[in-house]
């Protein structure tokens, strides 16, 4: 039984992999994230604070919107959320409040992860809902893509953005 459990979770973190790749793409950093119902994808996410200056636009909150918005519900209760790096404070507590029932997660974050790097969110007993947990799902292969994203950043960085006054 849990071989296909890794082999369903593979290949949904692979699909969450490939949105990632897409935020790479147009230099947003590599996250993405796919919502699954019933064996189906139903949402998909990836990075897009850059292009939207938007500091709340996480791949995992851009899946939640779309899932929600599909399955006519803020109850994702049935819903298992893919999502290549640890979410963050905030995308961990919108995972709450969505009633995700289960969070698969690629590659630790230990500067900003709050499902175990830093925090608990989704385990902890004192919030109404908590989900379900697995991370290190193609782990190595996450964190590729972040360091592949940064070492080429770091050889050719954008312009900083100048806000208007």
């Amino acid at each position: 039984m849990v071989k296909d459990e890794d082999t369903v979770d593979e290949r949904f973190m692979r699909e969450a992999m490939r949105e990632a790749d897409a935020a790479a793409a147009v230099g947003e950093v590599p996250v993405g994230a796919v919502a699954v119902y019933r064996g189906e994808i139903v949402a998909r996410g990836r990075n897009a604070r850059e292009r939207a200056q938007d500091p709340t636009a996480h791949a995992e909150l851009i899946a939640l919107r779309a899932a929600a918005h599909r399955l006519r519900s803020f109850r994702l209760s049935e819903v298992t959320l893919y999502v290549t790096l640890e979410p963050c404070p905030m995308c961990a507590g919108a995972l709450v409040n969505a009633r995700v029932g289960r969070v698969v997660y690629g590659c630790h974050d230990p500067k900003a992860g709050a499902c175990v790097s830093l925090y608990r969110i989704g385990q902890d007993e004192r919030l109404n809902h908590r989900f379900e947990l697995r991370h290190g799902v193609l782990a190595d292969e996450c964190a590729a893509q972040l360091s592949n994203f940064f070492r080429e950043l770091r050889k050719n960085p954008r312009p900083p953005f100048a806000a208007s006054r």
